[in-house]
Order: C-alpha cells, then sequence, then structure tokens
C-alpha cells in the first residue's frame, strides 16, 4: 500500500485545475456540491444489493474499478476544497480521530452501531 502525501497530492490537483482553468469553479460551495455528486455515484453502485451482494461485488475486478473510481473523485474533491479553503487535511483527520475517541469510547461502542448521544 503507498502512502498518500496530501501535499503532493494537492500540488497535482492544483496544477490540473490551473492547466484547464478550472480555478474560478472551485469554490467552496462548487466543490461541496461536487463532493456530494460523487458520493451518491459511489452510493448508487450498492443500491439495492444485500450485504453479502456488497461484499460480492467488490471481488468483480469491472465493479472494484468503479468503486475506486468513485472513491478516487471523493478524494479528489476532498483534497482539493481542504486546499482552497486552507485547511491542513491530515491536522483535521487527527484532530477528528481525536474527537470520535472521546465521543466513542471503547468500553461503550465496542460492538454496537449507536450513535455516541444513545450511549447510557
Amino acid at each position: 500500500m503507498q502512502i498518500i502525501n496530501i501535499t503532493k497530492l494537492q500540488e497535482k490537483i492544483q496544477d490540473f485545475a490551473k492547466n484547464r482553468d478550472w480555478e474560478v469553479y472551485h469554490t467552496p460551495k462548487n466543490l461541496s456540491m461536487a463532493l456530494s455528486v460523487e458520493a451518491s455515484e459511489l452510493v448508487e453502485i450498492f443500491q439495492w444489493l444485500t450485504e453479502k451482494e456488497s461484499f460480492d461485488l467488490v471481488m468483480s475486478n469491472k465493479k472494484k474499478e468503479r468503486v475506486a473510481d468513485e472513491l478516487a473523485d471523493i478524494m479528489v474533491y476532498a483534497v482539493r476544497m481542504a486546499d482552497i479553503m486552507n485547511i491542513d487535511l491530515s491536522s483535521a483527520i487527527e484532530s477528528k480521530i481525536k474527537k470520535n475517541s472521546h465521543k466513542y469510547p471503547v468500553h461503550k461502542a465496542r460492538g454496537n452501531a449507536k450513535k455516541y448521544d444513545e450511549f447510557d
């Protein structure tokens, strides 16, 4: 597995957008909407499948490639939005994991899907 260098990824995405003169379209509003659309396209692949079918689907190379493409689109828009908004994505992720570890302590969250505000 490769390690993702967020800074280099941001630079590649910046260059891609700049070379196509797309920077004017990469606003927080537009990028958040594009991110939502791409997430919905990922959901569409699994829509109406059973849990087992969803696991079996990703074993198919053609379907796995579609899933990979949608995940890549989601990541590109998320990284681009962080760049546009001057958010250090690595720090933001670390911070969110820390917040979630407090909201979902192991002794309460292990083995269930309850939301943190439903814990006793």
